[in-house]
């Protein structure tokens, strides 16, 4: 069972069970954008669908710039601190839309979950490779988030199961 802060939300745990560390973190929030190089929309619930995406995104209707018919493409994922610590770090300014992941996630390592299953709420997902920012992320940004982003740019991951999404589900390893 997860503890919660003041305000109720559920607040992330850490704990080991024999040689495996078992995380848990939250989903802040969640963003689709309808085609390549349009505005990410924030919605607080959305349907994963395994080997397709997020219903509504560009990545699932077959439109996302980098778009192929493989696995990793089916979910994107970013820790909230990354966008903070660019902001710390580098001064550099980043909604958590902008860095167009489909879910920004609070208290968790997401380059752990790299080869491993992991659990979204109802949704069971595979953690497939780090998705590193790139010239096309700064190009839409107009902002230099390349270097700030490296190695904390997020995790792309296969949907296994389908079900909702909701910002403020729990996220486990």
């Amino acid at each position: 069972m997860s503890r919660s802060d003041e305000d109720g939300r559920p607040r992330p745990s850490y704990s080991t069970a024999g040689n495996a560390v078992m995380n848990t973190g939250t989903i802040d929030s969640i963003y689709i954008a309808p085609a390549a190089t349009a505005p990410t929309l924030s919605v607080n619930e959305v349907l994963a669908i395994p080997g397709v995406g997020l219903e509504g995104d560009r990545y699932a209707l077959r439109q996302g710039t980098f778009f192929k018919p493989e696995p990793d493409f089916e979910l994107t994922l970013i820790e909230a601190e990354a966008i903070e610590a660019l902001k710390r770090d580098y001064n550099v300014e980043l909604a958590p839309g902008e860095a167009r992941r489909n879910l920004v996630t609070r208290g968790i390592a997401l380059n752990h979950l790299v080869g491993r299953d992991f659990q979204i709420g109802e949704v069971k997902v595979h953690g497939i490779r780090l998705c590193e920012p790139c010239d096309h992320l700064q190009r839409l940004t107009g902002r230099q988030v390349i270097k700030g982003l490296r190695h904390r740019g997020g995790l792309r991951a296969q949907i296994l199961t389908q079900g909702a999404i909701r910002v403020g589900d729990l996220l486990s390893s």
